[in-house]
């Protein structure tokens, strides 16, 4: 009986020997397959290059260095974007990230300084411009005065009976006028030796004057008889309008009158300095129109 129960008690034995055998070798596959797994990860993961120091002499050096140490493919920017934090909807980066088609760089990733300065050109209101390219700051009068102020001289001049016309309305013109160099170095030296001190819009109404005088029929038919006209333009009396040289604000203000632009009326023959003036004959005589720095401007 002893003997019966050892044999059986020998087999059991042998039974759990076995199973803790294999029990064992399950476990260690496993830890096996499990670390091979982490490995191969590993090998996956891209590997980052630590920033060297520049070399003294040659800054770039050190990005063309560092641009080919890269595991994958050639870095042509280190400040290319490769990795970007989430951005709350609406910011400033959020509207780069949006941004789709626009700013890509050769290297297939995204330009962020073109994409955010492209999503900022589309928010801004486009501007109007002018003839030569500049903005215009207001319609109307604003934006012919920015075109006519950046003009070269006419050589030609177009007047009606009552009007002084513009380049572009000259099919409207019932006379026209042939413009000298004389002649229109003449009237920059009149409108310096008059508004010299006045503002820019005053040598503009200043030069209206005369071109006024030039169309209407009580007044000499040149510019040369306009402005020599006796007992009229008081620089001619006392020598001044010899002596004066226009600067560049007296040429821009005449070519300007010359192109159309208007800062009195087409009716507007005299004008005087109520500070300066010993006659104040038209003051009193004629119908007053307006009055730009010190000059007061009648009809």
């Amino acid at each position: 009986m002893t003997i019966k129960v050892l044999r059986q008690n020998r087999w059991v034995a042998l039974l759990i020997g076995a199973l803790f055998v294999s029990l064992s070798l399950i476990s260690l596959l496993g830890m096996q397959k499990k670390t091979t797994k982490g490995e191969e990860q590993q090998q996956d993961m891209p590997k980052f290059v630590m920033a060297a120091p520049a070399p003294v002499n040659d800054p770039d050096l050190f990005v063309k260095e560092a641009s080919t140490k890269q595991d994958r493919e050639p870095v042509n920017n280190l400040s290319s974007i490769v990795f970007q934090e989430w951005n709350k909807p609406g910011s400033k980066s959020h509207a780069f990230s949006s941004a789709k088609g626009i700013g890509l760089a050769e290297n297939g990733y995204w330009n962020s300084q073109q994409a955010l300065k492209t999503a900022d050109e589309k928010k801004k209101p486009a501007k109007s411009q002018t003839a030569d390219g500049k903005p215009a700051k207001q319609k109307g009068t604003h934006v012919v005065k920015s075109q006519t102020e950046s003009l070269s001289p006419p050589t030609t001049l177009f007047f009606t009976r009552t009007n002084t016309l513009t380049q572009g309305q000259k099919a409207k013109a019932t006379w026209t006028y042939d413009l000298s160099a004389e002649e229109l170095l003449l009237l920059q030296k009149i409108v310096m030796a008059e508004a010299e001190g006045e503002p820019y819009e005053g040598k503009v109404a200043v030069a209206n004057v005369v071109l006024n005088r030039l169309r209407s029929a009580n007044f000499p038919d040149t510019i040369t008889d306009v402005i020599y006209q006796k007992h009229q333009f008081s620089p001619v009396a006392n020598g001044r309008l010899k002596r004066v040289n226009p600067n560049k604000e007296t040429i821009k203000s005449v070519n300007a009158a010359l192109h159309g632009q208007k800062e009195v009326k087409d009716d507007t023959y005299f004008f005087l300095s109520l500070k300066l003036a010993q006659d104040l004959t038209v003051h009193h005589s004629r119908t007053f129109v307006k009055k730009i720095g010190n000059h007061s401007f009648y009809k």
